[in-house]
């Protein structure tokens, strides 16, 4: 398969697999631990990822600042950059000039290899043109203060390829897993991609780790064709064996999990028939435990009641997916905060409005608060 992408006057060799700056390990406070951050981008480094995904809201705002550190150690052709407009919080021109004068000096460079619209809808698309943000990223584009422009994706099918076929995208990133093919873009989004010609960058390819350690009954299709490969190394062979992906990004938060992607992509091997029938199995048999489709990406926060909406639902996915009931109880009465669970919420419904996901969040919670309550 061929990872090059191209365009006239043009070609970058990303690595397939790429570093989403997203997960970092925190300490106490919620900070970034940026020893350990830069432990695991120089290990990446070492080992070849060139592609680094970062944005203007990861880590609460650290994140574009801690890469900029990070990276300034290696050589600016020694890796491909990749930044967002904050589409989210842009309510003027002025506002996105100034955000993306700040980038550059936040991630210490002159210039981005990717530059996205980040997280686009239908509503934000129309809004980004209206306000004239498209307009002003193209000229930058025609400057050469980035080099790629693309957008990252979260709405349903007809928005994305409305925005698709819009103008002459270099790339797009779309969420895509093997148990949510039908969600968002989804493969017909894919698909689209690939008969335009539009390069794929693949996020939540673990599906915010919820593919990364399902029981045991569930992975016996995949164990019986290889008992050794782990959970997430079937999700990322997955992805990356569709045509037209690029790069498959991961949130990479451990070494281990870091070691893990370095073993699948250093050889990788695109899946066999035998070995997607397999996995098309296992997500069948996942579908039916999971509780809710939360991927933790917490663009629902923070909750005006302070309730921890992501990490409330996590705990309840460990519950349908693990049901190790006892270990979840411990969790939920002595590690998880009263102030942050369920019961505080109030159904106000910001939560809902910009949920990438579409999840019924209030009535989910409700729902979760009763049964780990009942354990």
């Amino acid at each position: 398969m061929d990872y090059r992408m191209e365009k006239p006057g043009m070609e970058l060799r990303p690595s397939l697999l790429g570093y989403g700056c997203m997960r970092f390990p925190v300490n106490k406070d919620h900070t970034v631990d940026e020893e350990k951050a830069q432990q695991l981008i120089d290990r990446a480094m070492e080992a070849g990822v060139t592609y680094y995904d970062t944005a203007w809201f990861y880590h609460d705002g650290e994140s574009e600042p801690m890469m900029g550190r990070l990276l300034s150690r290696y050589p600016r052709e020694s890796y491909c950059l990749a930044t967002k407009m904050p589409c989210a919080i842009i309510d003027s021109l002025e506002q996105a000039k100034d955000i993306f004068a700040k980038q550059f000096e936040r991630l210490q460079t002159d210039y981005f290899d990717f530059y996205l619209l980040h997280s686009l809808s239908g509503r934000s698309w129309k809004k980004m043109l209206e306000l004239g943000v498209v307009d002003f990223l193209e000229q930058c584009h025609r400057e050469g203060k980035f080099r790629w422009f693309g957008f990252s994706f979260h709405d349903e099918y007809e928005a994305f390829e409305e925005i698709l076929r819009a103008r002459d995208w270099d790339f797009c990133q779309i969420q895509l897993n093997y148990m949510d093919q039908n969600i968002q873009a989804g493969l017909r989004g894919h698909d689209l991609a690939l008969e335009l010609g539009v390069p794929l960058v693949i996020m939540e390819p673990v599906k915010g780790g919820l593919l990364a350690q399902p029981p045991e009954e569930v992975l016996e299709p995949l164990r019986e064709l290889d008992p050794d490969a782990t959970p997430s190394s079937w999700a990322m062979r997955w992805v990356g064996s569709l045509p037209g992906v690029k790069v498959v990004l991961s949130g990479m938060g451990s070494m281990e999990q870091l070691e893990d992607n370095l073993n699948t992509f250093s050889q990788f091997r695109p899946l066999s028939d035998e070995e997607r029938a397999a996995v098309d199995e296992t997500a069948r048999r996942l579908a039916q435990r999971v509780k809710n489709g939360c991927t933790g990406c917490r663009y629902c926060m923070p909750c005006p009641m302070g309730v921890d909406i992501p990490d409330n639902f996590s705990i309840w996915n460990k519950l349908g997916m693990f049901g190790q009931k006892d270990a979840i109880k411990a969790q939920w009465t002595t590690c998880f905060p009263d102030s942050e669970k369920a019961l505080h919420c109030v159904r106000c419904g910001k939560c809902e409005a910009v949920c990438p996901q579409k999840l019924p969040i209030r009535d989910s919670l409700a729902q979760l608060q009763k049964e780990l309550d009942a354990l």
